[in-house]
């Protein structure tokens, strides 16, 4: 089941996507939240009535709605980085023996198809792109072989990164939290749909350009470890993003640096989830609030 959040002249609710339209869950389910984490709170019981409801829902056309990010306020947004072999031997840096792990601030999320600002202060954007889980209930110190009972679902991030500004500090949430630099979706397909999600391809364009091409079974530390590992420290609770590292391919590979510029579209595509596709602008001049 591939769960979205989308939004019309009605306003925003969840839909689940079937093919080239989605079906209005609220319409046909009113009694359920229009809210994902409310929704995945529920757990099972609340996933089983959208399944009953999708058959009644009324069917709206993908082309005339927009999709929000799935989970538009998480909790926390959680990631790593240095977890592809490929993308370890390309900067060549030592494989971690422990994750590196970091938070991205929740104002960087963007949806899947919207705009990415290449700031004012940096002409040094990459991105990264990624595969993301969301967790469907509250756990704490899960132990690896019950990761897979708290994730709900998974889906395609591109994780943007503002070079520079890495190299100005010693830590990288900051340089990985700049406004609408968090775009993920395109919706949540649920793990029962994506089955074992470590041998998945993921690939990253560039106007076209094929940048990034491997499979998610170069993570070093997988899905269901970074689980185990996360839950040692903090509790996870429904709607938390994770998401898990990026591989080989990056601009910041290349020589000369390949750096996003204005104009620039990218895409990046994991199997089983679809896509998620950002033009890259300047950042607008009424970004400023003050």
């Amino acid at each position: 089941m591939k769960l979205a959040i989308f939004t019309d002249a009605r306003g925003s609710r969840i839909g689940v996507v079937e093919g080239s339209e989605i079906a209005d869950i609220t319409v046909a389910a009113p009694e359920l939240p229009e809210d994902m984490t409310a929704l995945l709170a529920l757990g099972e019981d609340g996933l089983a009535k959208v399944r009953e409801a999708v058959s009644d829902a009324p069917r709206l056309a993908l082309d005339g709605i927009r999709l929000e990010a799935p989970v538009p306020n998480p909790g926390k947004f959680l990631a790593v980085g240095l977890n592809y072999a490929d993308h370890i031997r390309e900067i060549g840096a030592p494989t971690p023996e422990f994750p590196s792990c970091f938070a991205k601030m929740s104002t960087c999320i963007n949806g899947p198809y919207d705009p990415v600002h290449r700031p004012r202060v940096s002409d040094t954007l990459d991105y990264e792109g990624e595969l993301g889980f969301v967790i469907g209930r509250r756990c704490r110190h899960v132990p690896r072989e019950r990761a897979q009972e708290v994730i709900a679902g998974y889906v395609v991030v591109d994780d943007f990164t503002v070079r520079e500004w890495v190299a100005k500090t010693p830590q990288v949430v900051i340089p990985k939290s700049f406004d609408t630099h968090g775009p993920f979706g395109p919706w949540l397909v649920t793990a029962d749909e994506v089955g074992d999600p470590h041998g998945l391809t993921i690939k990253t364009w560039v106007n076209g350009e094929l940048r990034q091409d491997s499979t998610t079974d170069q993570m070093t530390f997988d899905c269901f470890d970074l689980v185990e590992i996360l839950s040692q420290a903090v509790t996870l609770e429904p709607g938390d993003v994770i998401t898990t590292g990026t591989p080989y391919g990056v601009g910041e590979g290349f020589e000369p640096k390949r750096y996003l510029q204005p104009g620039d579209v990218v895409k990046v595509e994991v199997e089983k989830l679809g896509f998620v596709e950002n033009a890259v602008i300047d950042e607008p001049e009424d970004s400023a609030v003050i």
